[in-house]
């Protein structure tokens, strides 16, 4: 019945990306449309979530009525894994070779027509790495100029690292680092509010969670969460496309039922978790990071570190740590626009689609990773990873990527290496 279900919502997609690159090849945007401003100081109740294609290529999937509107849109990922072990990687685990569904999802948003600007927002995905279903950013958001901003109750991404922040459809990789996805969930249910003084440049959220609705949800770790998030823009232009921006994070965290375990994937959805720690009690955790990107045009800079105090005293109070550095460069001359309310990078948006008679967009990127989870009588592992990669946006529906990864684990007693081949289709409407 699920992969019946998965089918279903797989063949629908690639109905809709068809019509989508018809309506395109149609001339509804002219292939001379430069790309759009370099900054988006839009927010709604999706967020990045709710993002939807610059170019708008069909009208069946909307609806505008007295009270409310509402937008459907949806997304399907399909990717191919292949890996090279040496034999201590081949001690350590067994890797296979395959395709999978890593993600599809359906999306529901819109807004509410009262004198006070209200959106909405309703998702629902299917997991790959998990084989789940998952009900994603969902609530309702609630503009509040009295305090420079907006209000979000239901669920959400906490707003904390701005590679967190940004949907995976936007990312410029596969896959987040090791350590984002080992210390913050994906989700939480709470409120937040999101601000955002532009005299000065300066942007935050703050946010509190808890499980009273996903207890049984598998991104559920945490009882109670309470996140800060801000970060400066010193440097921005709309024209030039220059802009440096400058974060910090901050999270305190209650583990489930006073027990931790932390754990990822080496970016590599089908792969096993390459670093885990075991299940062991803790009392809390205070979870920081820094995150500095530079984005002179179509070239960005970036890096994010976190570093996790945990207080649990029968494991010596570990402490966990591990970033990233990323350097991506849009060969065509694209920039990514830069939501100035929810400090992060959107999608990139081909200022000559493929569909148009264009190159599309070309970008190429270089990441380098590395996690630490071992500490006092806690034994994770340590991982670094190397990926340079080729992301080809054909147009704001489709798009490919084929990445390269070698990473090295200290686990086990033994240190392994191993190569990463992967490729992905991406379809959204």
């Amino acid at each position: 019945m699920r992969r019946a279900t998965v089918l279903a919502i797989v063949g629908v997609l690639q109905l809709v990306a068809a019509v989508a690159a018809s309506a395109q090849g149609a001339g509804s945007t002219p292939a001379s449309t430069p790309q759009d401003t370099a900054i988006d100081d839009t927010i709604d109740a999706g967020e990045s979530e709710g993002e939807a294609p610059r170019r708008r290529l069909v009208k069946w999937n909307e609806y505008e009525g007295p009270w409310f509107t509402i937008r459907l849109g949806g997304g399907y990922l399909f990717e191919y894994g292949a890996f090279a072990q040496d034999d201590e990687s081949a001690q350590q685990f067994t890797l296979d070779d395959g395709w999978k569904v890593r993600d599809a999802r359906v999306l529901f948003n819109g807004r509410l027509k009262f004198k006070r600007a209200v959106t909405w927002s309703a998702g629902f995905m299917y997991d790959g790495a998990s084989e789940s279903w998952l009900v994603r950013q969902t609530g309702i958001m609630v503009e509040v100029p009295e305090i420079s901003g907006h209000i979000f109750v239901g669920r959400s991404k906490e707003g904390f690292s701005l590679n967190k922040v940004m949907v995976g459809y936007a990312g410029w990789t596969m896959e987040r680092s090791t350590i984002n996805d080992a210390a913050i969930p994906i989700l939480a249910d709470g409120i937040k509010w999101l601000g955002y003084a532009p005299k000065i440049r300066l942007l935050w959220n703050l946010g509190a969670f808890g499980d009273w609705l996903s207890e049984e949800q598998t991104f559920s770790t945490y009882d109670n969460q309470y996140v800060g998030r801000v970060a400066w823009v010193p440097m921005v232009s709309s024209s030039g496309g220059k802009l440096i921006h400058v974060g910090f994070n901050a999270r305190y965290g209650l583990p489930d039922e006073g027990v931790l375990r932390l754990r990822s994937r080496p970016e590599a959805s089908s792969a096993p978790y390459f670093v885990e720690t075991p299940q062991f009690p803790a009392k809390s955790t205070m979870t920081t990071a820094i995150e500095a990107y530079y984005r002179p045009g179509p070239l960005i800079v970036g890096t994010e570190y976190f570093f996790q105090h945990v207080n649990a005293p029968e494991s010596g109070d570990p402490f966990f740590h591990g970033g990233e550095a990323v350097i991506t460069w849009l060969a065509t001359g694209e920039t990514r626009a830069y939501n100035t309310r929810g400090g992060y990078f959107n999608q990139v948006s081909p200022a000559r689609p493929v569909f148009q008679g264009g190159p599309g967009a070309w970008e190429l990127v270089g990441r380098f990773s590395y996690i630490d989870l071992d500490s006092q009588a806690i034994h994770g592992g340590r991982f670094w990873r190397v990926t340079p990669m080729v992301n080809w946006h054909l147009s704001d529906q489709v798009r490919l990527e084929v990445a390269y990864g070698y990473g090295s684990l200290d686990r086990f007693d033994v240190v392994g290496r191993t190569h990463f081949f992967q490729t992905r289709v991406q379809l959204q409407l």
